[in-house]
Formats: C-alpha cells, sequence, structure tokens
C-alpha cells in the first residue's frame, strides 16, 4: 500500500519497549499477522541493551481490534515487556521541504552541547526527524536527519553555535550523492602528518628555529607563501641528497591517517594529497599509502646536493585548488562530491572549492571560512562527516 494509499485510513501505532533479546521483531510480527494488516512504517532502537520496537500498521478489519490489542498486550507480558497501542490515522506527516544531515562530533557530548544544537536547529527552522550514533569511541558521533531548512543556512547557524560550545559540526545536504564515488584530497603538513616537511630537512641543516619562524607566518596568512617558500628553501642550499631519506623516516603519521585512508579506499573512493612541502616526500607517501593523486614541489638536487631552490610549478594556496579540480576531472567526480581537508591559510581556496571543506586542528582563521572544522586529533574522525560509523570502520579494517 503507498503512502497517498494510507494517508486517510486508520492505523495503529504499536509500540513495544523492554529488555532486547533475539526474536523480539519476528515475534511481535508473528503476533500482528494473525490479523492480516499491512505494514506502513517500521523503527527500532536498541541502546544499552533495552528495546524500543515501533510498528505502524494499518487497522485490522471488521471488530477485531480489540482483540489485536488483547494478544500483543498478552504477548509483550510473557516477555516481560510493555505495550502501547495508539490510534490514528494514516502515516507519518510529510517531512518538510530541505533535507540535510548534520553530524556532531564530542570529546566527549554533553547534554548541553546537544541542547544548544537541537535549539539552533529549530530556531532556524528545522525539524529532527531522527538520530543515529555513528560512533562511540574514540570520539561520540551522532547524526541528525534534518527537514524544513535548506542546507546552507543551516551551516551557517551552527558552524556559529559549534565554535562556542566546543564541539565539532557537519552539514551536508540529503540525498544519493552523499554515498556516490568521491574524491578527499588532503594537506600532507600537519593534517596527514604531525610534522612540517620543511622543519624536518631545516633540522639537519642547523636552521630549523629560522624556518620555523617563517613557516608559522606563512600559515597564519601574514606571508605571500610563495617567497616565503623560496626563503625558507634558500637555506637548505649544500645539504647532501642522502638527508632525504633521513627526512622519510622521520616522518609521523597523523594518528587515524592509515585507518582514514584505508576506510575511504574500500568504499570505493579516491584520495589525492597537495602539498607545499616536497616530492621528495609526498612520492613516498603515496607509494605506501596507495593514494591515487600527490603534487607537491620538488627539491632541485644538483650534484648530490639541494642547490637551495625548487623547480615546477609552485603549489601555494591558488596551486592546491588547481589542484583539486585536476584530480577531481581525472577522477570523473564532480567538484561538488569532493572533500578537501587542511588546517592552514594556504588550504583555504582548496577547502572553499570543495563540496566539503574540513578545517583539521586548524589556525582560525582557518576554522572560521571553512565549511567545518575537525578539532580533535584523529583524521579518521573525518569518516563520519561522511556518514561511515565506527562499525563500517572497523570491519573496513579486517579486510
Amino acid at each position: 500500500m503507498s503512502a497517498s494509499q494510507t494517508s486517510d485510513v486508520p492505523t495503529l501505532l504499536v509500540k513495544i519497549f523492554g529488555k532486547d533479546r533475539p526474536g523480539i521483531t519476528a515475534g511481535l510480527f508473528d503476533t500482528l499477522a494473525a490479523y492480516s494488516v499491512d505494514v506502513v512504517d517500521i523503527e527500532q532502537v536498541v541502546t544499552r541493551g533495552r528495546i524500543v520496537l515501533c510498528a505502524l500498521v494499518t487497522q485490522p478489519a471488521g471488530s477485531t481490534e480489540g482483540e489485536l490489542r488483547a494478544t500483543v498486550h498478552s504477548w509483550a507480558e510473557s516477555l516481560k515487556m510493555q505495550a502501547e497501542i495508539l490510534s490514528g490515522t494514516g502515516d507519518n506527516r510529510p517531512r518538510g521541504s530541505g533535507r540535510s544531515h548534520v553530524t556532531v562530533l564530542g570529546h566527549p557530548l554533553t547534554a548541553e552541547s546537544t541542547a544548544a544544537i537541537a535549539s539552533r536547529i529549530t530556531a532556524t527552522g528545522g525539524n529532527i526527524d531522527r538520530i543515529f550514533r555513528l560512533a562511540k569511541y574514540p570520539v561520540t558521533a551522532v547524526e541528525f536527519a534534518v527537514s524544513g531548512c535548506e542546507t546552507e543556512p543551516l551551516r551557517t547557524a551552527l558552524a556559529t553555535a559549534a565554535a562556542h560550545i566546543g564541539v565539532d559540526v557537519a552539514v551536508v545536504s540529503a540525498g544519493l550523492h552523499r554515498r556516490a564515488q568521491r574524491l578527499v584530497v588532503m594537506d600532507v603538513d600537519s593534517t596527514l602528518i604531525q610534522d612540517e616537511v620543511i622543519e624536518l630537512f631545516a633540522a639537519h641543516a642547523g636552521c630549523e628555529a629560522e624556518v620555523a619562524e617563517v613557516t608559522e607566518r606563512a600559515m597564519r596568512g601574514e606571508l605571500d607563501f610563495e617567497q616565503s617558500l623560496h626563503a625558507r628553501v634558500k637555506l637548505l642550499a649544500g645539504l647532501d641528497a642522502s638527508v632525504v631519506d633521513k627526512v622519510r623516516s622521520e616522518v609521523r603519521l597523523t594518528p587515524g591517517a592509515r585507518t582514514l585512508i584505508r576506510t575511504l579506499k574500500q568504499l570505493g573512493y579516491q584520495v589525492g594529497v597537495v602539498s607545499g612541502g616536497f616530492t621528495q616526500v609526498t612520492d613516498d607517501l603515496q607509494e605506501r599509502l596507495g593514494l591515487d593523486f600527490a603534487s607537491a614541489n620538488t627539491l632541485e638536487i644538483v650534484d648530490g646536493k639541494l642547490t637551495g631552490r625548487v623547480t615546477g610549478e609552485i603549489v601555494d594556496r591558488a596551486g592546491k585548488a588547481r589542484l583539486l579540480r585536476r584530480f577531481a576531472a581525472e577522477a570523473g567526480v564532480p567538484l561538488a562530491q569532493t572533500v578537501a581537508i587542511g588546517d592552514g591559510a594556504n588550504d583555504l581556496d582548496m577547502l572553499n572549492a570543495a563540496g566539503l571543506g574540513v578545517a583539521f586542528n586548524a589556525k582560525p582563521v582557518v576554522r572560521e571560512a571553512a565549511h567545518t572544522a575537525v578539532n580533535v586529533p584523529f583524521l579518521d574522525a573525518v569518516l563520519y562527516l561522511l556518514g561511515v560509523t565506527r562499525e563500517e570502520v572497523e570491519a573496513a579494517g579486517l579486510t
């Protein structure tokens, strides 16, 4: 029976709640089957071993409703459960136009912050249709299905609320595209890895402090990236090329990086990196992690020594956005279905160009400009923003 056919048909909402055990769902519908009712809707939730099972069914024919009620109550009592049966008409009311998925990450997720998010959704004109937990560790991640308001104003309202209450919130529009093939492109330094690669090189050249100062100013957007890059690389002149292998061995992946990439690949996503660092490191990461795309600056090496110069096209703020578009075209993925992850000011164009831009433990200017921010130290938390559950992450790790 279609939704239009049940719009004015008498229906019964049957609610069963109590201790969960195998066979409850089958038992309820076996009981209802004796009365030849049609199933209009089903919802079941299990929380800490307690089940709430709701079945919306058509009213039984003739005068057997009273018998159905008595039979269901008797069946529930035999299992030491409770039953509630409510009469009504039709199905659920139609959802409002404009549907979004709101993912909230907390470490921990408090009642106060949950109340604030729910209140802001209501104030924006949205209705929470369903809530589902995606993960309980290493962060608590829950997803709200929201209808009744458009995605962009909801995203803006919740971004402001999230900044004040200390949780991470992502808002994406609902639809088939959410599970479609995607391209995920991330920055490398302080995103995919914990280090700034040029600082690792600088440590071997004895100019780490000087380079780190220039790097920090560039990431805050206080210096032109290309000028700062040339200034820092110049300090590396004369280093033996053997230092490349040493730096590769010193690179530390961000916690959750391998899990993120492994899970994305299992889901059929394509993954790439763009970096203001150097191909001498990103090429190695591409091979080790099975990345589909990688692009960075290249340190010039002549006669076994670093010259203090870079060769080829500079990967700067604008360059990262161009590479995102190039990777998307090569992958056959619409730009709206791309995800970009970064932490610095030179990632902003890329984050804004992507369908979803994620600021990962980012500088304030980046957090304020990105679509959403993740401020926990686990890179795989980004998976929850895509609607991937912790169980799916763990399953990907077993294959």
